[in-house]
C-alpha cells in the first residue's frame, strides 16, 4: 500500500479559529479525520504533517521525493500557506526531489489580496485546487491516487 504524504505549513495549526470566514470552523485534526477517510477510499495510506517552519517542509519534500523514488509513496498534497507566495526554497525543493505534488488551498486565492496571485509552487506541482474548502484535501487525494494508477 502506497502512502499519500499531505503537508500543511504556517498557520494551518489555527485553523477553525484563524479567519473562519476564510477559512471555515473546522480543525487541523478535523481536516486530519477527513484525509484518513479520503485515504482509505482510494487504498491509501495517510502521513499527514504541519509544521510553521520552511526548512522542515523543504526536509520533508526530499525525503518524499526518496519515498516515491523507492515506489513506497504516491505523491505530496501541499498546503504551503503563506510560502506559496514567498518560497523559491520549496520550489526548488520540489523541482529537486522530483516528487509528484498538488498544491493545495483551503480558499480561493485568486479572489483574495493581490499577493496571494502568485504562486512558486505552481509551476512545479502537478496541478493545484482552491477555493473547495476542506473538501479540497478529498479531491486531491482522489486526484493523487488517479495520477498514481497512470503511472
Amino acid at each position: 500500500m502506497k502512502t499519500v504524504l499531505v503537508l500543511n505549513g504556517p498557520n494551518l495549526n489555527l485553523l477553525g479559529t484563524r479567519e473562519p470566514q476564510v477559512y471555515g470552523s473546522q480543525t487541523l485534526a478535523d481536516v486530519q479525520a477527513l484525509c484518513e477517510r479520503a485515504a482509505a477510499v482510494h487504498n491509501l495510506r495517510l502521513d499527514f504533517r504541519q509544521s510553521n517552519h520552511e526548512g522542515e517542509l523543504v526536509d520533508w519534500i526530499h525525503e518524499a521525493g526518496r519515498a516515491q523514488a523507492a515506489g513506497t509513496l504516491a505523491g505530496v498534497i501541499l498546503n504551503a500557506g503563506a510560502y506559496t507566495h514567498t518560497s523559491i526554497a520549496l520550489h526548488d525543493a520540489i523541482k529537486g526531489a522530483g516528487v509528484t505534488l498538488i498544491e493545495l488551498h483551503i480558499s480561493n486565492v485568486h479572489a483574495r489580496e493581490a499577493f496571494r496571485h502568485q504562486s512558486y509552487i505552481a509551476p512545479v506541482a502537478k496541478a493545484v485546487m482552491a477555493g473547495f474548502g476542506v473538501n479540497g484535501y478529498a479531491l486531491a487525494i482522489a486526484g493523487l491516487a488517479q495520477l498514481a494508477e497512470q503511472r
